[in-house]
């Protein structure tokens, strides 16, 4: 047996087209589509140099970034996306570029839109207008800014729609019409004074909250400069190297190309923050393999799904909600990563686990020492490919702007991976790179670089261009920051979107009121239940105890509902809002309340019947795409019950020193990956014999108790667990007996 080891850009940029609709464009024909290949660099280069050398004020930079997605999402995404529509009909007097005359106006007055803030924000005076300056405009909007932000408003549902669908839009309406139509809601709890629509666009258009509010800005600075980052590394050979070492630690065990799956996922998902990317590019090989070794095309499928839907929630490089964590509880990034290693653990412990079991029921074997890399080899040629990634968390870690290290790993991005002494021409990016750490490292400039981080930098760079391995050239680096692009279009109309939700969340208050509903809802639920477990005399079953796990629940509900169709980005801003009152009030940190809403709206990504990333797996493998979703979702069990566990035991989190402490901290987490790893044995009803009936049953609720943090719940698990290993060894006895 053969074993593909080779990532190919061009065959994987096809893939993800394929299932990613949010690359899927329709063909402008060559001249445009040169026109707009090459702005989408001058995009991508606009927010590389805005990362090293300074944002402009938020108005500004955010409106260029919005004009940008304006251009490229109304040429790029036909008003219905059919086959038809993406096919290219020739140039015509209607269609120009075959784009509808109406892309095109919508185009204008939407970038129009976006930019008018900045014309007009120090007043604006000619062709028969007079503005006056935007703070004397605030809360009394001019009649232009209410046209602008009249087409702003509605544009930016529209590509929001064309690129992730119609879910997020109608949700959006929803809020808008709660905030116009206040007075007129039937429940009480939910009736406020509303507002006119001169004052609803005041609050969308200008800057602070609405669309030119938090979650933009987090997406333009910092977001798009990471999905920037992703792309380009795995481009330049990081994503190889990746399935190589993966190869090597996991390949030589039972079920190796499953295993490899989830390791090499694990390893791409500390790069980038997108399932599908992460889906098609190591599944591209390891689904393949999977089924080759006798894995069935859904459990391989799944597989891939689960492990790659981890990269969301895997440091250092998680997704777009984890940088706006940061931002809304107003801590650096760099804690939110520490806070996030060990529920990631968790998730690719139960997932591996799952897969071992499941690969020792079947009985299939490992990849033999011949069929594996060797470790001299794949070091000696790929060493290079991870310098970058050095040089972005040492800045990162060392306490400097998340957009300031992506700006250091991009520019080692392409030192490293397109730069060569041999290629005269191309020395003067690296030239360039070192004179700017001397610039960080002198007193002149704002956000220095201490002389140790300047000479370590240094050193990287130099070390960047000395290896001796093949270089791509700079039009493979121009492609990779035109996918770049293409990758952020979708989540920065998300984003764009969803800042509608939160200005009416906090025009209206509505979080608060829905938290309040959440409460309520637990609350009655807690009254009925209470009573008929008092005589157990435990605390657990106290009335507020079970409040507090009913209103979890519910939301956990609303985090999987609502991300049936709807990005994690979106999800987390809307559910946030109303997960923050409702737990605060029941002693729940704030920072365990955020993770517990992030790490639930990423298992929609393998939640059917919405679960794009186990389509995209499903696809590769040729498996039943429904099928495929609920293995995956099985697969991914340990990420369900994991938020539970650092809800109620902080400690896991590491970074809330009034819960954290060395003892707590390992007997928390030592359990909780010991009840995954139970959990998983009954999944796959295999442990070290088959797992039939009672004995699967006993180990499952095990694993639960282990799960839950408490030195009575683990206990009681260890009198569950107990005759289960007795009945596995005499199990395991007879087969050995018998063979």
């Amino acid at each position: 047996m053969t074993i593909e080891t080779h990532l190919d850009a061009k065959e994987l940029e096809e893939l993800e087209k394929k299932y990613d609709s949010a690359l899927n464009t329709r063909d402008n024909g060559p001249g445009l589509t040169q026109v707009m290949y090459w702005a989408s660099i001058a995009f991508a280069m606009y927010h590389l140099w805005t990362a090293g050398f300074g944002t402009p004020v938020d108005h500004v930079h955010m409106g260029v970034h919005l004009a940008g997605l304006f251009l490229f999402i109304f040429v790029g995404f036909p008003l219905i996306k059919s086959a038809r529509n993406l096919e290219w009909h020739g140039n015509s007097t209607l269609k120009p570029g075959n784009v509808p005359i109406y892309d095109w106006v919508l185009a204008v007055l939407s970038i129009a839109a976006s930019l008018w803030l900045w014309v007009s924000w120090r007043g604006f005076d000619g062709f028969g207008l007079n503005i006056t300056e935007q703070a004397l405009r605030q809360g009394n909007p001019s009649g232009m800014d209410v046209f602008f932000g009249s087409i702003l408003i509605l544009t930016v549902l529209e590509i929001a729609r064309r690129t992730i669908g119609f879910v997020l839009p109608l949700i959006i309406l929803v809020f808008i019409v709660y905030a116009l139509f206040g007075p007129y809601m039937p429940a009480q709890i939910l009736k406020h004074p509303g507002v006119n629509w001169q004052q609803f666009v005041n609050n969308m258009y200008f800057p602070s909250e609405g669309i030119f509010g938090v979650t933009l800005w987090v997406v333009s600075t910092v977001v798009f400069h990471f999905v920037l980052f992703g792309v380009v590394a795995q481009r330049m050979g990081l994503g190889q190297f990746f399935v190589d070492n993966a190869m090597l630690v996991a390949g030589r065990y039972t079920g190796g190309p499953a295993k490899v799956s989830v390791v090499s996922s694990a390893f791409f998902g500390t790069i980038s923050g997108s399932s599908i990317a992460n889906t098609v590019s190591t599944g591209s090989l390891t689904i393949p393999n999977m089924k080759k070794l006798g894995y069935p095309g859904h459990f391989a499928g799944g597989v891939e799904a689960a492990a790659s839907a981890g990269g969301q929630i895997t440091p250092p490089i998680m997704g777009a909600a984890s940088f706006l964590m940061a931002e809304y509880l107003e801590v650096p990034y760099t804690t939110i990563v520490i806070a996030a290693i060990v529920p990631a653990l968790m998730h690719y412990i139960g997932v591996i686990s799952i897969v071992h079991f499941t690969a020792k029921k079947l009985g299939l074997t490992a990849y033999s020492k011949e069929e594996l890399p060797k470790f001299l080899q794949v070091w000696r040629d790929g060493w290079y490919t991870i310098i970058p990634l050095i040089a972005l968390l040492l800045v990162l870690f060392s306490g400097y702007s998340p957009n300031m290290a992506a700006f250091i790993g991009l520019s080692l991005c392409v030192v490293v991976g397109f730069c060569a002494f041999n290629k005269p021409a191309t020395m003067i990016v690296p030239a360039g790179v070192l004179a700017f750490i001397l610039w960080k490292a002198s007193p002149y400039s704002g956000e220095g670089y201490s002389p140790v981080m300047a000479g370590m930098l240094a050193a990287l760079t130099i070390m960047g261009c000395l290896h001796r391995n093949e270089r791509q050239n700079f039009r493979d680096l121009f492609d990779s920051f035109h996918v770049g692009v293409q990758y952020a279009l979708a989540v920065g109309a998300a984003s764009a979107a969803v800042g509608i939700v939160v200005g009416v969340i906090n025009t209206t208050g509505v979080g608060f009121r829905l938290g309040f509903m959440v409460t309520g809802g637990a609350a009655d639920i807690a009254a009925w239940l209470a009573p008929m477990l008092d005589w157990t005399g435990i605390e657990t079953f106290s009335q507020s105890s079970i409040q507090q796990f009913a209103s979890l629940v519910l939301i956990a509900m609303a985090c999987i509902l609502m991300g049936a169709g709807l990005p994690t980005t979106a999800l987390y801003i809307m559910l946030v809002a109303v997960a923050t009152p409702a737990l605060s009030q029941l002693g729940v940190p704030p920072l365990a309340t955020h993770m517990f809403v992030l790490y639930y709206g990423v298992i929609s990504e393998i939640t059917p019947p919405v679960c794009a990333s186990a389509y995209a797996a499903a696809g590769i493998a040729g498996s039943n795409p429904f099928r495929t979703g609920l293995t995956a979702f099985t697969l991914g069990l340990g990420k369900l019950m994991v938020p539970m566990v650092f809800v109620y035991a902080p400690t896991m989190l590491i970074v809330l020193p009034e819960y954290f402490t060395i003892a707590s901290f390992i007997q928390v987490s030592g359990t909780c990956a010991l009840g995954v790893f139970a959990i998983a044995t009954a999944v796959s009803s295999y442990f070290m014999a088959p797992l039939h009936g009672i004995w699967r049953v006993l180990m499952a609720l095990g694993g639960l108790m282990l799960v839950a943090p408490s030195g009575s719940s683990d206990l009681l698990a260890v009198a569950l667990i107990a005759p289960v290993l007795i009945q596995q060894k005499m199990g395991q006895s007879k087969a050995q007996a018998a063979a």
